[in-house]
């Protein structure tokens, strides 16, 4: 087996110190132009690497910035990633990402693992809103942590995500344009602060608009909680005028079951969903849906994380921004030509 090539290997072939090597390497002050290219030459020649711990131990930063999310194929999360590592590379950090699977103890373990890898903050999306504080307790007190999308009860650090509220308003208003007087309600259950809060605003918001609600199913953000939802609601019958979805993958499920009971979206009824991603886009018909801004989720998150790298110092922030509404064919009375 090869043996690895050492700084002081390099700095043996340059004839110059290891700590005039470094430097030359790291571009730092002190070491001409003409050093610097000669020895970043023989480092090249001679195979050298950056050891990326090593050097975080030397500077007090590995510049690594860990994320976990519970279900990376959840499509918001993976817009939410690509958002957060296109944040992190302008700031000159690169992401480590992990899935916890939505399993505490694998949360905890990553979490672990990543402060073993001396990342310099981190990005959680909870689990689990009253567990998942077990996963930051046996972190250092004032170590970078930010909480996307999803927060725990407990305040245990700072968190930004969309106004769950003001996004299901959005939704009522446009329900009360198209005269719906009947809803029912799709989501996700207690697990996550936004299966709650989406809840509890759909049961507030139908109060203030009059809505009468035929029926409600709670289980997960995915496309199976979708087609379960569409099956209890057609159970339990008769049919609102309009179903409420805490995602657009459940509002996706929903259409899909409808369809194969014989049902037409939106002629018979109207589906709304949240996230406002890729596929509220390409499905048919096209979702109206509460859209998140990632780009300012993520710009946020980032902003947070760094004033925690610079200074633990400070309240915790809880931060929600404001989402839109996209109008799509689901949720759009059809009306017939004119004779």
């Amino acid at each position: 087996m090869a043996r690895t090539v050492t700084l002081a290997d390099v700095a043996a072939r340059a004839g110059v110190s290891t700590a005039t090597a470094s430097r030359a390497l790291s571009g730092k002050p002190r070491v001409s132009r003409e050093m610097i290219e000669r020895v970043r030459a023989i480092a090249a020649e001679m195979g050298y690497r950056v050891d990326p711990v090593a050097r975080a131990l030397r500077q007090g930063s590995s510049r690594l910035v860990g994320m976990i999310v519970p279900v990376i194929g959840i499509p918001f999360f993976s817009q939410l990633v690509d958002a957060i590592e296109d944040e992190l590379n302008r700031a000159g950090f690169e992401l480590l990402l992990a899935d916890s699977h939505g399993f505490i103890d694998e949360e905890v373990r990553r979490v672990r693992v990543f402060h073993e890898r001396r990342v310099d903050g981190i990005f959680i999306i909870p689990s689990d809103r009253t567990a998942s504080t077990q996963s930051l307790a046996n972190l250092p007190e004032g170590f970078p942590v930010v909480q996307v999308d999803r927060a725990t009860d407990r305040p245990v650090a700072d968190f930004v995500g969309v106004d769950n509220l003001l996004g299901l308003q959005l939704v009522f208003e446009h329900l009360a344009e198209q005269n719906v007087a009947t809803v029912a309600f799709a989501g996700s259950d207690d697990a996550s602060i936004n299966g709650v809060e989406r809840w509890d605003a759909f049961h507030r918001l139908a109060r203030q608009h009059s809505m009468t609600v035929r029926a409600t199913y709670r289980s997960e953000f995915s496309f199976a909680s979708g087609t379960g939802a569409a099956d209890h609601i057609h159970r339990a019958g008769p049919l609102p005028d309009a179903i409420v979805c805490g995602s657009d993958q459940i509002a996706v499920g929903v259409i899909s079951k409808l369809r194969e009971l014989g049902y037409d979206v939106p002629r018979d009824l109207l589906v709304t969903g949240f996230d406002g991603g890729e596929l509220a886009r390409v499905f048919w018909p096209s979702l109206t849906t509460v859209v998140q801004p990632v780009s300012s989720i993520a710009a946020e998150a980032m902003k947070l994380l760094l004033g925690r790298i610079e200074s633990d110092d400070g309240a915790i922030h809880r931060n929600r921004l404001a989402p839109t509404l996209e109008l799509g064919a689901s949720s759009q009375r059809r009306t017939a030509p004119a004779s």
